[in-house]
């Protein structure tokens, strides 16, 4: 490697954990993980302030950036994302980009025209129309939306506590799961333990093993959750595809969906019925790859 060799770098922000990579070329300067703890995407000064903070702590000696892409956890419209992007541009003055967190799944694919889909923590899907113009379903956050995500498997894991509970039946093995992993005696504790934590998608849905777990138990309860969590990851494709998105090729990522087979299953067999010419394509690379990728791009 010269000194000249522009350093690219790329920045995956996700709702738990942060990666960047920055390479000069193809050799690699930096892979650094580290928590999402602090990030602001609706703040762009803040948020331009954590991540510079970030470069530094994984490039302490330098070099700086020639070009820097990120996708973002919770940057859901394009003002925001430009908004990021120029107060990032005021502290580097390279070229810049700023996406959601979901973007990145198509290009890390070596794909152009794709949808993206997450489920992690939350969920969101994200895809192009011919013309070129993004669209993006979900990503609602714990509280109103994410189905398919970790917090808000859990979320509906608890409201079918709550509808069985209702129903006079006996706590099986879904609801005894649910209150040893959130310290509470009874079904109806639940509800006051979901609404005090501080923050709903990350202690929501570190519980999310639990409810795979009573499903792989035989909890009924537990296997309804899962297979509507993987209905609705399908059907935010299917309503891509509706407004008028490229869904010949679906790449899935997260770190719920990619690590429980039986939520992938549950997404892939409702997918196969509402769009069946889709093609799902499980993504073996980071996200954070796409990210250099469109860095790689803005040169």
């Amino acid at each position: 490697m010269q000194d000249s060799t522009p350093v690219l770098v790329g920045i995956d922000v996700g709702g738990t954990k942060t990666r960047l990579r920055a390479v000069a070329g193809d050799t690699p300067l930096a892979d650094h993980v580290r928590t999402s703890g602090g990030w602001r995407p609706h703040d762009p000064v803040a948020a331009a302030g954590w991540l510079a903070r970030l470069i530094a702590e994984a490039l302490p000696a330098g070099p700086r950036p020639a070009a820097l892409a990120v996708g973002g956890h919770a940057c859901e419209t394009a003002r925001q994302c430009e908004q990021l992007r120029a107060a990032l541009h005021l502290r580097f003055a390279v070229p810049t980009l700023v996406v959601g967190d979901a973007e990145l799944l198509v290009p890390a694919a070596g794909l152009t025209e794709a949808v993206g889909l997450v489920a992690g923590t939350g969920s969101v899907a994200v895809g192009r129309r011919a013309d070129g113009t993004a669209v993006q379903v979900g990503g609602w956050g714990a509280v109103l939306g994410d189905e398919g995500g970790a917090a808000g498997l859990v979320r509906e894991a608890a409201r079918a506590c709550w509808a069985a509970h209702d129903r006079g039946e006996a706590p099986d093995a879904l609801a005894a799961a649910l209150l040893d992993a959130f310290g509470v005696p009874e079904v109806p504790a639940l509800g006051a333990a979901l609404e005090s934590a501080p923050d709903p998608s990350a202690a929501w849905g570190r519980h999310a093993p639990a409810v795979f777990a009573s499903a792989a138990a035989g909890s009924v309860l537990a296997r309804d959750v899962v297979t509507a969590g993987g209905r609705a990851l399908a059907a935010l494709v299917e309503l891509l595809d509706r407004r008028g998105a490229v869904t010949d090729d679906v790449v899935v990522a997260g770190s719920t969906i990619l690590a429980q087979p039986a939520l992938y299953d549950a997404f892939t067999a409702a997918l196969a019925v509402f769009l069946p010419s889709a093609r799902p394509r499980p993504l073996r690379v980071p996200p954070v790859a796409g990210a250099v990728t469109l860095a790689r791009g803005l040169l």
